[in-house]
């Protein structure tokens, strides 16, 4: 079967279409024939080898050549003796924690959900990770409930649009952080107020202390420490007494001395079938959208300019990579 791999570090890295086996399932996995996968900024920072050269290095593979994406959506070829939820022939979508860029991935079984014929495998791709990390963050670790004031940092992009959406529904007001030319997206999603952080003090704008903040916004002053940088500590003087600080950057933020009794995390999503399935049910329902900005053809060619275009601004939402295409 094909896979495409890394097989140097470092931009331009070097992409190849490579033969590799199938993969043989365990009892409780689950056989994916691959039809969309995405792309994530976690890629961009392995990629270039800056991710091995920080203080998370030890939290991520160096072989090369190397086999990227953790987002999978597609038909069940075959099952576990011990899976009981899927069968041959499901559309499904899940994750795995490194290589779907692959025909065929062996995924957990609880690492997945169901997909409905009225989703397209496009849109099934796209949300596994940024839909869940937006979930969890929300919902598991921020408790968020109706009427709560949350900031959503990086509301364009794929964590932030999603948690955006499921905020709204929630019944949060929503503040965003998103670029101008990405204000009226945001506002689309059901955001209450926009701020360009690049362009104005967003701490300053915001007149009423907020019981959340979810922060996915890639600051290089934190990247290099794991700590809370500027943006991290306007985030801190926006947020409540007792309220609650959830980073999907700063590694390190558990070790930040306590500011006014303020709970702060460090936040990976962890893959459950339950919770795939409620995203599925939103999804369904009309009541989260992943917005895809574009889709490329599963090619070494193809991924190469994914990872190019996520790279570049403006963007929101989730690239994609798609068999379907090209």
């Amino acid at each position: 079967m094909k896979a495409i791999a890394l097989t140097s570090f470092g931009i331009p890295e070097v992409l190849e279409e490579l033969e590799v086996p199938v993969p043989t399932i365990s009892n409780t996995q689950v056989l994916i024939e691959m039809r969309v996968s995405s792309i994530n900024p976690a890629d961009i920072l392995l990629r270039s080898g800056a991710i091995l050269k920080s203080p998370m290095a030890d939290k991520f593979p160096a072989q090369l050549p190397l086999v990227l994406g953790n987002e999978v959506a597609g038909i069940v070829k075959e099952v576990g003796e011990k899976v009981r939820h899927f069968k041959p022939g499901d559309r499904v979508m899940g994750m795995v924690p490194m290589g779907s860029y692959m025909d065929y991935v062996a995924v957990e079984e609880d690492h997945l959900a169901v997909i409905p014929e009225s989703l397209s495998f496009e849109q099934a791709g796209a949300a596994p990770a940024v839909a869940l990390t937006a979930w969890q963050a929300l919902f598991e670790h921020g408790r968020l409930q109706p009427g709560q004031r949350i900031l959503v940092q990086a509301g364009a992009g794929g964590v932030g649009h999603a948690a955006v959406q499921l905020a709204k529904q929630h019944g949060a007001y929503v503040i965003a952080t998103a670029r101008d030319y990405n204000h009226d997206f945001v506002k689309g999603l059901g955001a209450d107020e926009v701020f360009d952080y690049t362009k104005v003090d967003f701490a300053a704008q915001i007149t009423e202390p907020v019981d959340l903040v979810l922060d996915s916004a890639m600051d290089p002053s934190t990247f290099g420490t794991g700590l809370p940088g500027e943006i991290g500590k306007k985030n801190y003087s926006v947020i409540k007494d007792g309220g609650t600080y959830i980073s999907l950057v700063a590694f390190a933020i558990n070790q930040y001395p306590k500011v006014r009794d303020i709970d702060a995390y460090f936040f990976q999503a962890r893959p459950n079938r339950t919770d795939f399935e409620s995203i599925v049910r939103h999804m369904k329902e009309n009541k989260l959208n992943i917005h895809i900005d574009e889709t490329y053809p599963f090619t070494a060619q193809g991924l190469l300019e994914a990872y190019r275009k996520s790279e570049e601004v403006p963007k929101r939402g989730k690239i994609v990579l798609s068999k379907n295409t090209g």
